[in-house]
C-alpha cells in the first residue's frame, strides 16, 4: 500500500500548484471571461452541495455573513505551533481591507486574477526592474505588483520545508493548521521592508517560528477556513484551516523578493496562482462566532 501522505501531498494538499496542463505547455493564458468564472462558481457549489464540506477561502474578510455549519477548534496561536511552510500567490487571493481593487480573471486557472493594493504608489516606486523575478510560463513579478504571503503553521511536530506536505507528518494525520496572512506590493525601494528578513525563521521555546511577521498591518481577521489554490476553483477543499489575515498592506522591495526566491528551504522560485473568491455563503463561516 502507497503512503497516504504522497497522494495527499500531490492530489489534494499543494497550495496553488495546479494549474491547466495544455496552457502551461504553450505558455498562451487568454483571458477568462465572466462566464467562466461564473461556470466554476456553479460547478463549485454543484460538487459541494450535501457534501459535507466545511467552510472554503479565500473569501472577502469585510464580509462577515457565512451560514456553514462544520465547525472546528480553532487553531493555537502561531506562536505555540510549528512554522512549515512559506509561499505567496500572485495578487491577493482574499479580498478586503487594503486590497480590494480587481485585478481581473486572469486565465480561468488561477493567474492574473485576485485582488490588487488600492494605494496609490509613486513613481519612483513603480520604475522598471530589469531582472526577472519568478519568472516562469507565467510571467514574472514587477514593481506595483501585489503578493499575498502565507506563513503557515503546524500542530504537528516537523521542520519547516517544500510544499504544504511539510506541513504533516507520520505520528499525526490531522494536525491544526493556522495561516497567518500578510498581503505586500512590491516596490522599487531597496529602503522598503526586506522580504528575506520578513521570511526570516528560527526556532524559539522548541518550536520553529517566522519572527519577522508584521504586527503593524491593523488586527487580523481570524475565521475558519480551507486551502485555496487554483485546483479549487472546482471542488471543494476538505482540509480545515485557522485563517489569520491582516488588512493592510506592507510594501516591500522587490529586489529582496528576488533575492529569496534564488534559494531558500521552501524551494519556492516563483508566485502561485489563486482560487477564485469563495462568495457562496453555503461555503463561508460566520466571522466572529
Amino acid at each position: 500500500m502507497k503512503n497516504p501522505y504522497s497522494a495527499l501531498t500531490i492530489c489534494a494538499f499543494l497550495l496553488a500548484l495546479a494549474t491547466n496542463a495544455a496552457g502551461a505547455a504553450s505558455g498562451e493564458h487568454k483571458a477568462a471571461t465572466d462566464e467562466v468564472i461564473s461556470g466554476q462558481r456553479e460547478m463549485l457549489a454543484k460538487n459541494t452541495k450535501g457534501a459535507g464540506f466545511g467552510p472554503q477561502s479565500p473569501r472577502d474578510i469585510d464580509a462577515a455573513k457565512g451560514v456553514n455549519s462544520r465547525a472546528f477548534e480553532a487553531a493555537p496561536n502561531h506562536t505555540a505551533m510549528n512554522l512549515c511552510n512559506i509561499h505567496f500567490h500572485e495578487n491577493a487571493e482574499h479580498k478586503g481591507g487594503e486590497f480590494t481593487t480587481y485585478a481581473g480573471n486572469g486565465d480561468g486557472h488561477g493567474y492574473g486574477t485576485g485582488f490588487k493594493y488600492n494605494g496609490k504608489l509613486s513613481e519612483a516606486e513603480v520604475t522598471h526592474y530589469s531582472k526577472k523575478v519568478g519568472a516562469s510560463k507565467h510571467g514574472n513579478l514587477q514593481p506595483g505588483d501585489t503578493i499575498e504571503v502565507h506563513y503557515v503553521h503546524t500542530t504537528a511536530k516537523v521542520t519547516p520545508g517544500a510544499t504544504l506536505g511539510s506541513c504533516l507528518s507520520e505520528a499525526i494525520k490531522n494536525p491544526q493548521l493556522r495561516v497567518e496572512t500578510q498581503v505586500y506590493v512590491l516596490v522599487n525601494d531597496d529602503s522598503a521592508r526586506d522580504f528575506t528578513i520578513l521570511a526570516h525563521h528560527e526556532v524559539v521555546n522548541g518550536l520553529h517560528q517566522a519572527t519577522n511577521i508584521p504586527t503593524d498591518t491593523g488586527t487580523p481577521i481570524v475565521y475558519a477556513g480551507s486551502t485555496t489554490g487554483p485546483g479549487y476553483n472546482e471542488k471543494g477543499s476538505p482540509f480545515q484551516v485557522t485563517w489569520s489575515v491582516r488588512p493592510k498592506v506592507a510594501k516591500v522591495s522587490i529586489s529582496s523578493v528576488d533575492e529569496w526566491l534564488q534559494g531558500n528551504v521552501f524551494k519556492e522560485d516563483h508566485a502561485h496562482g489563486v482560487r477564485n473568491l469563495v462568495t457562496n455563503p453555503d461555503l463561508l463561516s460566520q466571522i466572529g462566532n
